[in-house]
C-alpha cells in the first residue's frame, strides 16, 4: 500500500466515524429508542438518517464522502 492510498483510507474511516457520531446525536436529539437503534446497528441508523434526511443532510454527506475516500484508497 502506497503513502497517498494509506492516507486516502484514513481519512476516509475517520470522515465515517464523525459521520457515525454526528448520527448518534441527530438520533438521540430526536428519539431515545432512535439512538440506541444507531448505536449498537449502525446501518439501521444510516437508514433512519435517510428516512429524516432533514434532520441528518450534512451526516449522509460526510458518510458519501468517507466511503468516496475509502473507494479511492483502494
Amino acid at each position: 500500500m502506497e503513502a497517498y492510498s494509506a492516507y486516502l483510507m484514513f481519512l476516509g474511516v475517520s470522515c465515517l466515524l464523525a459521520s457515525w457520531a454526528l448520527l448518534l446525536i441527530t438520533a438521540w436529539k430526536n428519539d431515545y429508542a432512535w439512538g440506541m437503534f444507531s448505536l449498537l446497528l449502525p446501518p439501521v441508523g444510516y437508514g433512519y438518517a435517510l428516512f429524516r434526511i432533514d434532520d441528518a443532510k450534512e451526516t449522509l454527506l460526510l458518510a458519501a464522502l468517507g466511503w468516496l475516500l475509502v473507494i479511492l484508497g483502494l
